[in-house]
């Protein structure tokens, strides 16, 4: 139990190790990073067994039981969240194995993305205020590496404005651990969520708003995200879609983690200020998405957006809010690296990722558009696809808590992605490209097709089959918070 509790975190590590002494062969490189893709996914199949039996994988380290030795505790909400990690990274290095981006292959690409994936496992997977620190820092550090290993000088500026705003964040951030461990002398959750009742509310409010606004800035919300569109269009293909699958969630995790379960039932002021926080992340994402041509710009303020509605789920402060909140983060992971991936696949064919500058892609490759509408519409909200029922869940939950100008403001932002959406699709597929002659380049885009497909399925089933998430979103949510 104690080798499957740490697998998050182990598996990537060595795989990132043994990759980078292979990083002067490639082809060796790209078989050990498979052999260590499918090992961690194994592995988070296996939690999610476990989890699901209420067989939580957990244990702790230093020869120090808990709460003073470091825990690990994967319970359904992590174990879920670490499956859908593997998934992204399968995903992403499959997609790798195109020519779909067809920038230089840094011997050092692969063992940073494995180090990415190490730190959001042990970010799910840990049980502890400080180590879940540490995790952050490892994810900042390899997504540093990842954007400044190409070495372009936008490449460079976008490494530059990403560590500028995120230290912010992680020194508030460990501003904020230091505050919790000196008003409650503890840093594991199990021990802060029972010392925490006895915190003065005033207290208790001015020490987990700072713990949230640094978390919040790690997600991408409103007002600190300007580090997101202007940083992430600079990354190769499946490294960005891994970003934008994975890294604001983590911080969204974070935070349903603080509210939803240690610190639960934390001050009804701070719930306030995160819903309408979440309503105005939504509003200016989607507006930013509707100025924008460029289709990875579109996209990352989209990030945005929907990160509003999962804080929306945090904000109600409710069992359902969490399932819903839940829910919604494995519908959006999925649908979101999927639609970095298949734009990436439009940018190899019509030669431009800014949509006034391609087009005709429909006439020539009509199965491609049908690719991208299930994650397109499934990201608006359009049923039967997955974002239906996890829009659903949180307008359901939304309304029956009387909060109209939430509800009414989600419900806008919808609308409004809708009009992103048929812009993508009418500039890069329905309309006839500027260049008359243009002709669609020789490529070997079979592995970016796989991934795009598979991702596309995974939509589906959530979409037609919702039963059996929802199932394990609702018993997640009702062990959050159960001190």
């Amino acid at each position: 139990m104690s080798a499957l509790v740490i697998s998050p975190v182990l598996v990537p590590l060595a795989t990132a190790v043994l990759t980078t002494l292979a990083g002067r062969r490639p082809g060796i490189q790209q078989v050990l990073s498979f052999a260590g893709i499918a090992a961690f996914l194994a592995c988070a199949l296996a939690l999610v067994a476990l989890a699901a039996a209420d067989r939580p994988a957990e244990a702790a380290f230093g020869g120090w039981a808990a709460p003073f030795g470091i825990q690990f505790l994967i319970d359904r909400t992590g174990a879920v969240l670490v499956l859908v990690t593997a998934l992204m990274g399968t995903a992403s290095l499959v997609f790798l194995a195109s020519d779909a981006d067809t920038g230089p292959r840094h011997p050092l690409l692969l063992p940073l993305v494995h180090g990415l994936l190490a730190g959001v496992g042990g970010a799910f997977a840990t049980a502890d205020l400080f180590n879940l620190y540490v995790w952050f820092e490892v994810m900042l550090i390899c997504a540093l590496g990842l954007f400044a290993i190409g070495g372009r000088l936008d490449q460079l500026d976008a490494t530059f404005k990403y560590l500028a705003l995120n230290l912010l964040g992680t020194l508030l951030l460990l501003i904020a651990v230091g505050a919790v461990y000196a008003v409650t002398g503890h840093l594991n959750f199990g021990a802060l969520a029972q010392a925490s009742e006895a915190l003065p509310p005033g207290l208790a409010t001015l020490v987990l708003a700072a713990l949230i606004l640094a978390f919040l800035i790690k997600a991408g919300a409103f007002p600190l995200f300007a580090w997101l569109p202007a940083s992430y269009h600079t990354l190769p293909a499946p490294v960005l879609a891994l970003f934008a699958g994975l890294l604001t969630k983590v911080g969204v995790y974070a935070v349903l983690r603080t509210l939803g379960d240690v610190f639960a039932p934390a001050p009804e002021l701070l719930y306030e200020a995160l819903g309408w926080i979440a309503a105005a992340t939504m509003l200016v994402g989607v507006l930013g998405a509707a100025y924008h041509w460029d289709m990875r710009r579109i996209l990352a303020f989209h990030i945005v957006s929907q990160i509003g509605y999962i804080l929306l789920g945090v904000a109600l402060m409710s069992e359902a809010g969490n399932a819903a909140t839940l829910f919604y983060t494995v519908h959006h992971i999925v649908v979101k690296a999927n639609l970095f991936l298949i734009a990436a696949i439009l940018w190899r064919l019509a030669g431009s990722y800014d949509l006034r500058q391609i087009g005709g892609l429909y006439a020539l490759r009509p199965w491609l558009g049908v690719l991208f509408l299930i994650p397109a519409l499934s990201l608006v909200g359009v049923p039967p696809l997955s974002g239906f029922w996890a829009k659903l869940l949180i307008l359901e939950e939304a309304i029956a808590q009387g909060r109209v100008a939430w509800t009414v403001v989600a419900l806008l932002v919808s609308v409004l992605t809708l009009y992103s959406m048929v812009k993508i699709w009418m500039e890069g597929f329905w309309s006839p490209h500027p260049d008359p002659q243009w002709r669609l380049p020789r490529a070997r885009l079979w592995p970016a097709y796989a991934a795009t497909l598979g991702l596309a399925a995974v939509t589906l089933w959530i979409g037609l089959n919702p039963q059996p998430l929802l199932t394990y979103a609702q018993a997640a949510a009702s062990t959050l918070g159960a001190h």
